[in-house]
C-alpha cells in the first residue's frame, strides 16, 4: 500500500470494490467549458452575413479578423501549456476564462475591423487555454485506458456550442440586437467560472473522491511530475508527431467552424431564419462522432490493442469518412449537403479526440500541457496560413472547390505524419 498523499490513501484496486464517478464530474465541467468555449468562438462566423452587411466587409477583411483570432490562439497556447503544467488545471483554467469572457463581451463594443480584431485577439489568448487545461485535468483523474473516451466526451462540448450557437445566436438579434447578443452569451463563462472554482480538485485533494475511485485513476505506473522544459521537448521526435498532426487538421476545424455558416447562407440562399438549423445538424453530427471516436479506440485497448494501433486505425478510418466532401459543392439537396458535411466533421472530431490523447500516451505527466501548448501553437499557425488563403481563394474564384479539395485530405496526410514520425508510440522517456 503506498504511503498517504493527502485525504485519501492510494491503493490497489480491491475486486469488487465499486469505483466512484467523481472523475466524470470533472468531464461534465469541462464539457461545459468547452461548449461555452465554442458559442464564444463561432458567434463571429454565425454572424458573419449581418456583420458583413453592416461593416462592408469582404472575404480577405473577415479572414484578416480570424487571422488575428489564430495569431493570439497560437500565443496563447503555447503560454497556457506551461501556464497549466506550473499552477494546475484549476487556476490555469480559471485564468484562462476570465480572460476569454471578458474579451467576448468586448465584441459588443466593436466599431470596425481592428476594433473587431483586438477583441478577437483577447479571445485567442483567453479561449487557447481550454484545451492545455482540459487535458491536464483528465491527465490528472483518468487512467490510459479511458482518457481517449474522456476528452472525447469533454471534445464533444465544442459540437454541442457549435449547435447552441447558431440556433440562440439569430434569436439573441432578432430580439435584441448583435451587440447584445456577445453581451447575454458572456454570462455562460462568468457562472462556470463560479461552478469550477468551487467544484474542482486535485484526486489527492477531493473531499468526495473514494479511495477506490483514486485507486482506479492512479492504476498506470507512475511517472515524473517536474515540468521538463521546451528546449528539450522540441528535440523529441513525438512533440512533432503531434505537433505537424495538428498543424494539418486544425485549420480544417477552423475552416468549419468559421466559413460554413457563410458557405450555408449563400450556397442555399438561406438567411438568419433559416440556416441555424441545417448548421446545427451539422453538429450535432459532429458530437456523436467525438464520443464514437474516444469510445471506439478504448474498446479497441480494452479488447487487448494496444494503444498505438487502436488510436491509428481509429484515426485511418476518421480520415476515410471525410473524402467525400471533396464533392460536397456539386450537391444540390441543402439536408444531403449537411450529411456529407456532418460526416467530415465527425469524422474530424473523432480523429482530435485520439490526437489529443497521444501526449498523455507517451509523454510524462509533467510534460503534457506543455506538448499540448506547442502542437497547439502549430496547430494555430496552419490556422493563419488557411484563414488568409480561404480569404483570397473565395475573393477571386467564388468558388469553395479547392478548400473542400484541401478539408479531404488532410487527414489521410496527419495520419501519416503521426505514423512516420511514431511508428509505435512508445513511451518517451525525458529527463527533466
Amino acid at each position: 500500500m503506498e504511503a498517504q498523499t493527502g485525504p485519501h490513501q492510494a491503493g490497489h484496486i480491491q475486486v469488487g470494490a465499486k469505483v466512484g464517478r467523481v472523475r466524470w464530474v470533472v468531464v461534465a465541467l469541462l464539457f461545459a467549458a468547452t461548449a461555452i468555449n465554442y458559442i464564444d468562438r463561432q458567434m463571429i462566423g454565425v454572424l458573419k452575413p449581418t456583420l458583413a452587411a453592416n461593416f462592408h466587409w469582404s472575404e480577405t477583411d473577415f479572414a484578416a479578423i480570424v487571422f488575428w483570432f489564430q495569431v493570439a490562439y497560437a500565443i496563447g497556447y503555447l503560454s497556457f501549456g506551461k501556464v497549466v503544467d506550473a499552477l494546475g488545471a484549476r487556476l490555469g483554467y480559471t485564468i484562462a476564462i476570465i480572460i476569454w469572457t471578458v474579451s467576448h463581451m468586448a465584441h459588443g463594443f466593436a466599431t470596425g475591423l481592428v476594433s473587431f480584431a483586438l477583441a478577437r485577439f483577447g479571445l485567442g489568448i483567453g479561449e487557447s487555454g481550454n484545451f492545455p487545461a482540459g487535458i491536464r485535468a483528465v491527465t490528472d483523474w483518468f487512467p490510459q485506458r479511458e482518457r481517449a473516451f474522456a476528452i472525447g466526451v469533454f471534445n464533444a462540448g465544442a459540437n454541442v456550442g457549435a449547435i447552441i450557437t447558431p440556433l440562440l445566436v439569430p434569436l439573441l438579434v432578432l430580439w435584441f440586437d448583435w451587440r447584445m447578443a456577445f453581451f447575454v452569451t458572456g454570462l455562460f463563462g462568468i457562472a462556470w467560472m463560479v461552478a469550477w472554482w468551487l467544484l474542482y480538485r486535485h484526486p489527492e485533494q477531493h473531499s468526495r473522491l473514494s479511495a477506490a475511485e483514486l485507486a482506479w485513476i492512479r492504476q498506470d505506473p507512475a511517472d515524473p511530475v517536474q515540468p521538463i522544459g521546451w528546449a528539450r521537448l522540441l528535440t523529441v521526435r513525438e512533440t512533432w508527431a503531434y505537433a505537424l498532426g495538428k498543424f494539418l487538421i486544425d485549420p480544417i476545424w477552423w475552416f468549419f467552424l468559421f466559413w460554413l455558416p457563410g458557405y450555408l447562407f449563400t450556397r442555399y440562399n438561406l438567411d438568419l431564419k433559416s440556416f441555424g438549423l441545417p448548421l446545427a445538424a451539422i453538429y450535432l453530427i459532429s458530437d456523436l462522432g467525438s464520443i464514437a471516436g474516444g469510445w471506439l479506440s478504448s474498446r479497441l485497448i480494452k479488447a487487448g490493442r494496444t494503444p498505438n494501433v487502436a488510436r491509428k486505425l481509429t484515426m485511418l478510418i476518421c480520415a476515410v469518412c471525410v473524402l467525400p466532401i471533396w464533392f460536397v459543392q456539386g450537391v444540390d439537396s441543402m439536408w444531403w449537403a449537411v450529411l456529407i458535411i456532418g460526416l467530415a466533421t465527425a469524422a474530424h472530431q473523432a480523429f482530435s479526440a485520439n490526437l489529443y490523447t497521444l501526449p498523455s500516451d507517451v509523454f510524462p505527466r509533467g510534460a503534457v500541457g506543455s506538448v499540448v501548448g506547442i502542437g497547439g501553437t502549430v496547430g494555430a499557425f496552419g490556422g493563419m496560413g488557411m484563414a488568409l488563403f480561404a480569404g483570397y481563394i473565395l475573393d477571386a474564384t467564388h468558388s469553395y472547390e479547392v478548400l473542400f479539395a484541401i478539408c479531404a485530405s488532410a487527414y489521410l496526410v496527419a495520419l501519416a505524419v503521426v505514423h512516420a514520425l511514431s511508428p509505435r508510440l512508445a513511451p518517451v522517456r525525458i529527463e527533466a
